[in-house]
């Protein structure tokens, strides 16, 4: 693992701004520098929509600011996609999503002690985005283990480019979406969650780790196959403390 320690700074990536350059200004300004999201400079800034770039059957509504899925343009799609499966190239973020990425790939990170990106996950965008039945993909026993190599492909994409900028780039996998994955939702089990999770990360590389603000069920989410954490310890402070107690009774 090559993530540095020592209370270096980083960031969320989301951020208010409608300005590219004073964003990154800002980004610059942690030990450990980010790309910025910036949905208010566009659309294709959000984060959901940026995971769906090349993804077979999504609807991307710009004037009206949705993202949908629909399985008879996924079924369309699908052989396009897979036509590009082994182009490493067609699974990053292109300029036409983010100005934000690729003004910062022109940057030199060379004095820096890392780099960090950031890619939605699976879980958040299944979760998020519906099909035409207004139901969630991620419940969808035939799109979900594509949707999870199809992002594992993108977040070791995107690592590949930024450990050209600094051997010690890592990526964040955002996951919101998992403080809901155990809350009275049917079609997808916590056995199931779990086993496909780790077969996630066994196709995703390292050192990558999950970022969430949320509160999810810790027991599942510490288990992971994981070589960071990033949460909001404030929030979650009185459940560490006790994960912190009855691990040194073990």
């Amino acid at each position: 693992m090559t993530i540095p320690g020592n209370l270096q700074t980083t960031a969320m990536a989301v951020m208010p701004h409608k300005d590219v350059e004073s964003a990154l200004d800002l980004a610059l300004t942690m030990d450990i520098p980010f790309w910025p999201q910036l949905p208010h400079v566009s659309y294709t800034e959000d984060m959901y929509v940026q995971a769906a770039e090349h993804f077979p059957g999504i609807l991307l509504d710009m004037k009206n600011r949705t993202l949908r899925f629909s399985m008879e343009k996924f079924i369309l799609e699908f052989e396009e996609t897979m036509a590009h499966f082994d182009e490493p190239e067609y699974f990053d973020i292109s300029k036409e999503y983010s100005v934000v990425y690729h003004r910062f790939l022109e940057m030199d990170f060379s004095d820096r002690p890392a780099i960090r990106g950031q890619l939605e996950g699976p879980i958040s965008f299944g979760l998020n985005v519906v099909d035409q039945d207004k139901r969630p993909i991620l419940f969808d026993d035939t799109i979900r283990p594509f949707m999870f190599e199809f992002m594992s492909r993108r977040i070791n994409v995107q690592l590949e480019r930024l450990k050209k900028l600094n051997s010690n780039a890592f990526m964040f996998v955002d996951e919101p979406g998992l403080q809901f994955l155990f809350s009275a939702l049917s079609g997808y089990d916590s056995t199931k969650a779990k086993n496909e999770m780790e077969e996630f990360f066994a196709m995703t590389q390292r050192p990558r780790g999950v970022h969430l603000c949320g509160n999810p069920d810790w027991d599942f989410l510490l288990n992971l196959d994981l070589d960071i954490l990033s949460l909001d310890i404030y929030q979650n402070g009185e459940i560490f403390a006790s994960y912190s107690k009855s691990i040194m009774k073990i």
